[in-house]
């Protein structure tokens, strides 16, 4: 029996039958790969607009649906109407839109998205605009903008004035191997940067605001005087890392507020303007300062800012009781029920009345006059002219020692523990007493004062979320407006003692006329009329219209050959006369590349 090895050769089985070898499995690319899959994806352009569109998409419930921060009252009423939808959005924190994880957790990537986009992108800037200008293609007349003349200047000559004409039009120059290479316009792309810079500190301001800010409304009669305190405020706001501590010791108190109305025509009864005459302390040991609040002018104190939002109606009454204690006397503010001519409503609620607690419902009409139909009382002019009020009257126990919170604007309890009085019903002008029915006590109408509402606001990042505002725009708009500008001037020794000088430019977008400034600077003044000089312009293919090249006993043509008949480029010495054609073995410039490159023409051998 014969060894397996001396099997002949080519009795071996088909490669096609024989089993092929095992090839190795690709490993996965591991946690850091996929880290670094995961931060790739999370820095790109296209995932920070996705970001910042869900940003908008999440502020939205908030704009819709009422805030635990700014109207509590109004969340528990939607959850009391809606006993399906409500708990439903309780649970996805849209009654609390902006402090919800998941609000924050977008807010977050979409910071860290810009910061990881944008960054590198600065650094990369930075080091390109120290490096040196690209090199000058080869062939300078593919480019869109390009001119070719002949000078008896030197070409050291040529070149020391076109570092002096582009250095005198801001462009970086660099002269080197009988070429001088400019470039400018670095100013769009980073106007691009600061743009998203300023991004990155709108969102930062924003979000420093409104950790360490806070915000509250105060309701201020005249006369009274309000402390920046938390106990004084009607309505506060404050930030999720703002302490108590914070608060500026500074005090506001209200000497006259005064609002304008048209009296006569179409817009009688619109208000003209609004004042309050206002004084104030930084502190408690500060010097009383005098401020006119209007709209629109706000009060800076204490590293807040005040402003008048509103104002209303203060009647001030004096309640005695049945033993005829004076069990209240101040003024209450009334809310308006109709904001054109200011008919109000308010509560008086006397706590100190012996032996029954009082309370009372009133309306007023500031300049009251029968309707139309004689048979109600209706406002027919915002200002005080004939101020009138209507009462309401109430016995029994108001509540307040229940311990469970009420609203100063509404009475509770009616029907139950506070009873209305019979015959408790009267109109009253300023001035005038109504003695209760059953000598329960009287109430009497003392006259009319005013109050504002003014809104506090203490925001340490509005000052950075301007100035980041600013130079978005201004960002933005010099992206627009700067382009990116390149420009070669190459000078070589011609035929007969002339030199030969090529001028390509570059613009990013369509050409402008910089580049015939430029020229029309390198040749003088002097430089003839019908100079042979060419200048080509790119066609659809990126080959330019003009003539082939010649040899250096004519000035040189820019641009490429022509498709359809045209002569191909000389390089200065003849081609050979065999009827073969020449071919190209270069490379077009790409316009826009850092470093251009491409030959010219050779004839084939």
């Amino acid at each position: 029996m014969s060894d397996i090895k001396d099997i002949e050769t080519g009795t071996e089985a088909p490669a096609a039958r024989q089993a092929p070898e095992e090839v190795p499995r690709p490993r996965g690319i591991g946690p850091l790969g996929w880290l670094r899959w995961g931060w790739r994806q999370l820095t790109t352009m296209r995932t920070a607009l996705i970001l910042l569109f869900l940003v908008a998409l999440g502020a939205v419930p908030g704009s819709a649906l009422p805030q635990r921060g700014q109207a509590p009252e109004k969340v528990a009423a939607y959850l009391s109407d809606h006993k399906t939808l409500g708990p439903f959005f309780d649970k996805l924190s849209l009654f609390d839109v902006f402090a919800a994880p998941w609000f924050a957790a977008i807010y977050i990537l979409l910071f860290v998205s810009l910061a990881g986009c944008v960054v590198p992108r600065a650094v990369k800037h930075y080091q390109s605009m120290r490096a040196r200008p690209p090199a000058a293609p080869r062939n300078l007349g593919r480019l869109p903008q390009s001119v070719s003349y002949e000078t008896d200047a030197a070409p050291e000559d040529v070149l020391a004035e076109a570092r002096k004409v582009l250095r005198g039009r801001r462009f970086r120059v660099d002269v080197s191997d009988g070429s001088a290479a400019a470039e400018k316009g670095y100013l769009g792309e980073t106007g691009n940067l600061v743009f998203h810079l300023a991004l990155l500190g709108l969102l930062f301001a924003l979000g420093a605001g409104n950790m360490f800010g806070y915000r509250g409304s105060v309701l201020l009669t005249e006369g009274k005087t309000f402390a920046n305190s938390l106990g004084q405020y009607d309505d506060f706001t404050p930030g999720r890392l703002f302490d108590d501590d914070d608060l500026a010791p500074f005090t506001i108190g209200l000497d006259d507020f005064k609002a304008k109305y048209e009296m006569q025509g179409d817009k009688r009864g619109q208000a003209t303007s609004f004042d309050a005459w206002v004084h104030y302390r930084d502190k408690p040991s500060g010097k009383d300062e005098k401020y006119d609040l209007r709209i629109n002018h706000p009060l800076k104190v204490g590293g807040t800012k005040v402003y008048l939002l509103g104002h209303g109606y203060a009647p001030k009454f004096t309640v005695k009781d049945a033993k005829g204690n004076v069990a209240f006397q101040d003024t209450v503010p009334f809310l308006a029920m109709e904001p054109r001519n200011l008919t109000s409503e308010g509560v008086i609620k006397v706590p100190d009345a012996e032996p029954d607690q009082l309370a009372f419902y009133g309306i007023l009409w500031p300049t009251a006059v029968a309707s139309e139909d004689g048979k109600q009382i209706v406002s027919a002019f915002p200002g005080a002219l004939r101020p009138v009020i209507t009462l309401s009257s109430f016995k029994g126990d108001l509540g307040l020692d229940s311990g469970t919170p009420q609203s100063v604007y509404k009475l509770e309890g009616i029907g139950k523990k506070l009873q209305p009085i019979k015959g408790g019903e009267k109109l009253l002008e300023p001035g005038e007493t109504f003695k209760l029915p059953g000598n329960a006590g009287s109430i009497t109408f003392d006259g009319m004062s005013e109050y504002v509402t003014m809104s506090v606001n203490h925001d340490p990042g509005r000052i950075p979320a301007l100035i980041a505002a600013v130079l978005a725009v201004l960002g933005v708009a010099t992206s627009f407006l700067v382009r990116r500008r390149r420009v070669w001037v190459r000078a070589s020794a011609g035929k007969g003692g002339r030199t030969v000088v090529e001028v390509g430019g570059l613009t990013l977008g369509n050409p402008t006329s910089e580049f015939d400034d430029i020229v029309t600077a390198l040749r003088g003044p002097d430089a003839p009329e019908g100079d042979d000089a060419s200048r080509g312009e790119a066609g659809p293919d990126g080959e330019a219209g003009a003539e082939p090249e010649h040899d250096g006993t004519e000035p040189e043509k820019n641009g490429a050959a022509q498709k359809d008949g045209a002569e191909p480029e000389h390089d200065g010495t003849e081609p050979e006369q065999d009827g073969s054609e020449p071919e190209t073995n270069g490379s077009e410039a790409e316009p826009g590349a850092d470093r251009g490159s491409g030959s010219a023409t050779e004839p084939k051998e």
